[in-house]
């Protein structure tokens, strides 16, 4: 094992640990508020998901690809690369429906009070468990194509022309079916893009207007910083920017491997450090961002 391989597997072990200790530091926050008062208000409900859909997918990617970092091949057969490669897919499309729902519950709640959306704002709460169950078995739903099309390594019959994964390999299928589990992925991405773009951009502009509006009843003393609508913005924001920036990122560099007649190891071992990066940094935008997360 060379150098650049001890460098990623270094990599990989403190980006793991540290992703999923700061994602089980919410859950325990979390855990505590519903012992202490019984029940979760909506945005702690999508965050406590957030840190279980975060938490799944580091360590259902996270372990195999540290095993695979520091030299072990071979290690899961076709059942354990089927389970992983599904448990992280899920993971990872309830990840992005849950930071898309969080960011337009906070926009519809911090929207003007009219008749209309008042209504809303009422009735919005009841939908979050029922849109959180819903998103599990749609993702389940979607991503049953996934264990279909990786097998592991020891199978040689089955490797096809791009393998993304060191430890599993992908399963020659027809070009129809590649296309379309790739559009259907690709769509239902893009679709919870959009949506937490549009949101978070909508709650940025009441924000703004609205800090417009009071700045001078708070003072010119007062830092503008402290100002409780300033950390929401940071809070929905910051998840949001984080979230886009990332699937950008994997959106290009996909398309880059998907192109190359030989994958650039230097180009593949970033991908699959970068993949993490949202689940093992937000936990601590949100503890960074939220008073009451530090005081616990």
């Amino acid at each position: 094992m060379d150098a650049i391989e001890i460098v990623y597997g270094t990599l990989f072990i403190l980006q793991i640990v540290f992703g999923v200790s700061g994602n089980m530091v919410l859950l325990l926050v979390y855990t505590h508020v519903v012992s202490t008062r019984h029940q979760l208000n909506p945005p702690e409900l999508l965050l406590a998901h957030l840190a279980l859909a975060n938490t799944m997918a580091l360590l259902s990617r996270g372990i195999p690809d540290i095993l695979s970092a520091w030299g072990l091949r071979n290690f899961l057969d076709d059942v354990g690369c089927k389970i992983l490669l599904y448990l992280y897919r899920v993971a990872r499309g309830f990840a992005i429906f849950t930071v898309c729902l969080l960011s337009i519950f906070q926009a519809v709640t911090i929207s003007s009070s009219t008749s209309r959306w008042t209504e809303v704002k009422t009735q919005s709460p009841k939908y979050i468990v029922p849109s959180c169950l819903f998103s599990w078995v749609l993702n389940l739903l979607i991503d049953m194509t996934a264990p279909m099309m990786v097998t592991g390594t020891g199978n040689s019959t089955s490797m096809n022309r791009v393998n993304l994964l060191k430890y599993c390999s992908s399963i020659s299928v027809s070009a129809v079916t590649t296309l379309v589990n790739a559009v259907v992925l690709s769509l239902r991405d893009m679709f919870f893009v959009g949506l937490m773009s549009v949101a978070s951009g909508y709650i940025v502009f009441v924000l703004h207007r609205h800090h417009r509006q009071v700045r001078h009843l708070h003072g010119p003393s007062r830092s503008t910083r402290t100002m409780p609508e300033v950390q929401a913005a940071k809070r929905v924001t910051g998840l949001v920017i984080l979230y886009v920036l990332l699937y950008g990122r994997v959106t290009i560099t996909l398309s880059l491997l998907f192109n190359m007649n030989k994958i650039s190891p230097l180009i593949l071992s970033s991908n699959n450090i970068m993949s993490f990066t949202f689940s093992a940094v937000s936990p601590f935008l949100l503890i960074l961002s939220d008073r009451r997360l530090r005081m616990f």
